[in-house]
């Protein structure tokens, strides 16, 4: 697994670097970077599978710098300070450790990786005619929020809202949270079916029920739930090149 390290302190890079010498077979450092503008260039350029990242960084710390990942790998936050260990698991961090960094704990951060890691790939040698092409409407796709589980088909989407590192999926009258990027999800979706709102919204065209001039040359859609959305200027443009005869 291929993985950088993201953090402000060189002595708690070279620290890292160090223990987790021992664990090589299992973790090539491909990288690092002393903050979150140079991580999130580093993380662009490598696209790592894991990043062990430091917290209170300056001027941009480790939170606010996942936030502007558009994809976002596997983490590991560490930090010398606990108080953030809650916001952390918030967003799916796979783990949280303590500087000075224990070589037991670590070890135990390898094997929860491990573990991880083979479930990802447990399928992952079966072929899918999905790899490679955008979803449409006819697509189902699996949706995990908390305890809760769907498996549903897209056409039912009506519309995704962004939600800091978080996208809300609306359908039918369920709206789980996913860890994603309201621009990684754009990138995965048929434009023929979707369409970019705005910075916020992504709605499904086949649920639109009216549509009406709005401010400053915006448009505002109406959609089978009666929810009212708003798209921006520049993206009404768009709108009318696209589904104009």
């Amino acid at each position: 697994m291929k993985a950088v390290i993201i953090d402000d302190e060189r002595l708690a890079r070279e620290e890292l670097k160090n223990l987790l010498k021992k664990h090589s077979d299992n973790i090539e450092i491909i990288g690092e970077a002393e903050n979150g503008f140079d991580g999130i260039k580093l993380i662009k350029e490598t696209r790592p599978d894991l990043v062990f990242l430091d917290i209170q960084m300056p001027e941009m710390n480790g939170f606010e710098m996942i936030k502007k990942l558009d994809e976002i790998p596997k983490v590991v936050f560490v930090s010398a300070y606990d108080e953030f260990a809650l916001d952390a698991f918030k967003i799916n961090a796979l783990d949280y450790l303590l500087k000075p960094v224990e070589p037991n704990r670590l070890k135990d951060t390898i094997e929860k990786i491990k573990s991880e890691t083979i479930d990802d790939e447990f399928f992952s040698s079966v072929e899918d005619d999905r790899e490679g092409r955008k979803l449409n409407i006819s697509d189902k796709v699996f949706i995990k929020d908390g305890e809760k589980c769907y498996f549903i088909s897209l056409e039912k989407v009506k519309y995704l809202e962004s939600q800091g590192n978080y996208v809300k999926v609306y359908f039918d009258n369920n709206k789980p949270m996913i860890l994603r990027s309201l621009n990684a999800l754009e990138e995965r979706l048929s434009s023929v079916d979707f369409f970019r709102a705005n910075r916020k919204y992504i709605i499904n065209i086949n649920h639109i029920t009216s549509i009406e001039n709005w401010f400053n040359g915006g448009l505002k859609v109406t959609l089978t739930d009666d929810s009212e959305i708003e798209i921006s200027r520049r993206q009404a443009i768009r709108f009318k090149d696209i589904m104009s005869i």
